[in-house]
Formats: C-alpha cells, structure tokens, sequence
C-alpha cells in the first residue's frame, strides 16, 4: 500500500492507495474514527450498484452501524435542495457528533457529503473513498466541499478536510471511457504545472491501457503534488491557486453548455490550451514551449483543444471566479512545461485578450 501524509496540523490525514482497499475499508476507518458507532454513507445511482455491497459489509464486520443514502448521479444533484436531504436524513440516522460521514463516489457525491459533514451538527469527522480518477487525483484531496448556486459552480462550500482518503484503484476498471479521460485532463494537469518528468512520462503512456499499468504511480505522483501545494497553502489564497491551470477559461465552458454539453474535464481540457495560447500571446510562456505536445496527449485521450463561447457567458465566468480581487484576476499560466505562474491581469484585459483564442 502506497501512503501520502498531509501536513496540516491537527487537520492531518492519510491518503492510502491499493487495489483491494474497498474490501478493508472497515479496518482502516477503525484506525482514524475509533469513537465513531454509526457511519453515513453517501453515493450516487451509479455506483451504488457496484461497490456499495462491497463497502457496507466490511464496515459492519469492523463494528460499526451504516446507513447508506444514495442520490442520482450527476452534476444536478449537488445543490442546496438535496443538501437539506442529506442533513434530515442524517439526523433521521441518529448521527451525533463522535460518528462519521463516508463518501463513495465521485466528485459530485464527495462535495456534497463533504459540504453536509462540514455543517451538520457544526461539523463532523469526514472519510473519502473516491471511485472515479478525477476524484482520487484531485476533488477528494484538499479538502474544498461545495454545491452549486444557480450563479455557477461550487459557490457555497466550505474547507473541511477528511480524515482518512482511501483509494483503490480497481474501482477504476469499471468506468466508460469518457469518464475516465475526464480523469485524466487533470492528470494532465499536474505534469504540465509542476513535473515536467511526469508530463513526459504521460506522453509516453498515452492509453488508457498504459496508465492503468502503472495506475499507482499516476496516482500518488498526482497526490503528492496536490499535498505539497495544500500544506503550504490550505486556503487557497496564494500557492495552491496553481491547480487552477485551465480552470478559469473551462468554468466557462462548462457554463456555456449549461455543465450538461461539456464534463469537467473535457472543459479544463480546452481551458488548458485556451491558457497556453493565452501565455504565448503575452509572453509569460516561453515561445513554443508545450503547445504540441500538449495537444498531442488530449487527443489522445479524447479531449477537445477548443470549445467556441460567447462573451457574454466568458465574463459571466470570470466575474464569478474566486481568484478575482477588486478589478484584477489571477490567471495561472506556464512559464515553460511543468512549471506554473499565476499572472494578475485586469478582468477587461483578460477578456479583450482570450476573445479571439475561443471563438464565438
């Protein structure tokens, strides 16, 4: 078993990663929840059918009681309706402040279980078992929680750290392909903003075939990154707003289709490229550096470079990003590969300069 320590004080926590994991998670949350009687488990309409048998029986054999509250899959159901759901359902359990909330899921299901544990009860102790790749390399590591507002993405939430992440990458095996590809946009990502060795080790691996050969490594590289930029800043007020690379212009895509056209990581796919272009125009980026390569390793996973958006729903994104301060916005674009650089622009610069890189 491959295990990531995060540094955060009291807030600290294991991320440990190995195939079987699912099967001994009952072991495992003994080791950080020992107070804990009853367990909250929170999943989706997808994975409920494949791995929630797996999950519960090895919770109770540990001693502890569940329940199990499942809601429909998608983007849709993180929100403050079903929020309150989870909450009265929580409180319907018996939960009490010593006991736990479990997400088994996604990115969807573990923000709004993260969001519900941050709040019931004014907090409780949180454990993530992230089912899908873009969840086990990035939304369940940090501890950012949220749902949706009827203005965008993730604008009520909170910091809530989990106790314990696990991960098993066999879960891994049954998803399509398009979600997996989603998952590795942001695989991606971390080679292009902090590990040049990584990006290239990418390109040399791209199948979804090649990676999953190697699925541990991607994993806990990807996990290590994040931990580095988490411990040095958990608040996401200066160094970790670099795990925003192609955040800012894919937040719009995602709007512009309404976040049913486009996944999140096909929209950070564009918004990634949108971010380079938008580097070499203004000279941050080093001339030539990554562009085809770059494009190279998304088409070979399946992602789009480029999503058309109208202005009107670019600024919308924009005025609505958490990086704004005042009339200024912090965009991170490259250096050069693998090294990232946040650049304060002025919101109407910003998007007099990406127009003419997206269409319309």
């Amino acid at each position: 078993m491959k295990t990531l320590h995060i540094d955060l004080g009291e807030r600290s926590y294991d991320i440990r990663i190995a195939s079987g994991l699912l099967d001994r998670a009952g072991e495992e949350l003994k080791t950080v929840c020992p107070k804990a009687k009853r367990l909250a488990v929170v999943t989706d309409s997808n994975v409920m059918p494949l791995y929630a048998h797996r999950l519960i029986p090895g919770l109770e054999q540990a001693g502890f009681e569940t329940a199990l509250f499942e809601i429909p899959a998608g983007e849709k159901s993180k929100n403050a309706e079903r929020l309150a759901w989870l909450w009265e359902n929580l409180m319907d359990f018996g939960l009490t402040r010593t006991d736990a909330v479990v997400a088994l899921g996604g990115g969807v299901v573990g923000d709004l279980a993260g969001f519900a544990a941050a709040t019931v009860l004014r907090g409780v102790d949180f454990i993530q078992i992230p089912t899908t790749l873009l969840a086990q390399v990035d939304s369940s590591v940090g501890g950012k929680v949220a749902i949706d507002l009827a203005h965008g993405k993730n604008l009520a939430g909170a910091f809530w750290q989990p106790k314990l992440v696990l991960m098993d990458p066999d879960t891994l095996n049954t998803l399509p392909d398009k979600t997996f590809s989603d998952g590795m946009a942001e695989v991606i990502k971390y080679g292009c903003i902090a590990d040049r060795d990584f990006f290239d080790f990418l390109s040399a691996h791209p199948s979804r075939a090649e990676i999953m050969a190697h699925i541990e490594h991607v994993l806990y590289t990807c996990c290590d990154i994040k931990r580095s930029v988490v411990e040095s800043d958990e608040r996401d007020t200066g160094a970790r707003m670099i795990l925003n690379f192609g955040h800012t212009v894919g937040h719009a895509f995602e709007l512009a289709g309404h976040y049913e056209q486009w996944t999140h990581g096909q929209a950070v796919a564009a918004g990634m490229c949108a971010a380079l272009r938008l580097g070499l125009a203004l000279g941050v980026t080093e001339s030539g550096e990554g562009m085809e390569e770059l494009t190279n390793l998304l088409q070979a996973f399946g992602l789009p470079l480029h999503i058309s958006c109208p202005r009107e729903v670019l600024e919308q994104a924009v005025g609505l990003d958490k990086k704004n301060t005042g009339s200024q916005i912090t965009v991170i674009l490259l250096k050069e590969m693998g090294k990232a650089q946040p650049v304060k622009l002025e919101r109407e610069g910003l998007l007099r300069d990406l127009e003419p890189l997206l269409g319309s």
